[in-house]
């Protein structure tokens, strides 16, 4: 396996049978709901938490059916925190798309994102274990607290690393470490593995984040669907920032401020050269690969597969992202 595409095919008839079943259990009754769900699943995305539950259950030899209903809750569960995040970020666009509470507005887009959660609340019960349950329900109480202390925080240049990771880990990282250790449960393997797999999940999820924050200074329009600097508009203080915050002074460090501190994303192009300049962007990669390090090394204790070596390829994928 060399490509994301490799994977995609290892998984082929999981990830068709997952996509089925995605569609048919966001059927309604109500014509909005089928509107506005065909158009967010439509948007496409490489629906990477589900593939990581499937490929951690194929792992760990489960040879049951509750890995693809699985799959398609952790799918809701992040589709309704994206319709919920485009509305609180004011978003437009997203994989170069509008946003739906930008086609349909603020009121549909949460009343969507809760008819996502509640559906997903609705299938997580199928399996019949208490602690996928436990799970899921502690991981979206995590994400809104995540998304609680990202609005807390932003427009703070004060912003250290360790509230960084606060933040990321309970916004971004729970939701990969619920699938992962969900595909573990479902096989009934050890307690060594599962928290291989959860540990896994979690690093691998932090590496993720850290990426997708360097590509919001990086990237472009045509990569990432979204514009350049979208998290300077909002004031949200990431890791290029904090890393270059600590390291300018004078009237570079005085402009990286006031970007924070107002949300001012017009000087993106100085700030993107001040953060080259002081190589924020080489030092928050070298964090991300870190934490990808970590995940592979988590792995250890699960048997070797083809699904295994899938596992550790998505770590190294995640650093080489362009959107």
């Amino acid at each position: 396996m060399k490509n994301f595409n490799d994977i995609r095919t290892l998984l082929k008839d999981d990830l068709a049978k997952t996509d089925l079943l995605l569609t048919t259990r966001l059927s309604s009754n109500v014509a909005l709901i089928n509107q506005m769900s065909g158009y967010i699943i439509g948007a496409g995305g490489k629906r990477l938490r589900p593939l990581l539950l499937l490929l951690c259950a194929r792992a760990t030899d489960y040879q049951g059916e509750h890995h693809r209903l699985m799959a398609v809750v952790i799918e809701l569960i992040h589709t309704a925190t994206l319709l919920h995040d485009d509305i609180v970020d004011e978003s437009a666009t997203r994989r170069g798309q509008d946003t739906a509470n930008e086609v349909w507005g603020n009121a549909a887009s949460v009343l969507v994102g809760d008819f996502l959660y509640s559906r997903a609340f609705e299938m997580m019960v199928e399996p019949g274990s208490i602690r996928i349950m436990q799970i899921l329900s502690n991981a979206t109480n995590s994400i809104a607290e995540g998304e609680v202390l990202q609005l807390l925080n932003c427009q703070n240049s004060k912003l250290t690393e360790a509230q960084y990771y606060q933040v990321i880990e309970r916004k971004t990282a729970v939701l990969f470490q619920a699938a992962t250790q969900i595909g573990a449960i479902l096989s009934e393997v050890d307690e060594t593995q599962e928290q291989a797999l959860k540990n896994y999940g979690l690093h691998l999820g932090n590496a993720f984040q850290i990426i997708d924050d360097v590509l919001d200074y990086q990237s472009d329009v045509e990569s990432m669907g979204k514009e350049v600097g979208d998290d300077l508009a909002e004031g949200k203080t990431t890791l290029p920032m904090i890393f270059a915050l600590a390291n300018t002074t004078g009237a570079d460090h005085k402009l990286l401020e006031h970007a924070i501190n107002n949300a001012d994303n017009r000087n993106i192009t100085t700030v993107i050269n001040i953060l080259r300049s002081v190589d924020a962007f080489g030092y928050t990669r070298q964090q991300a690969k870190k934490s990808a390090e970590l995940a592979k090394n988590a792995l250890a204790d699960i048997p070797p597969s083809a699904y295994k070596e899938a596992l550790i390829l998505l770590c190294d994928l995640s650093l080489q992202r362009t959107s």
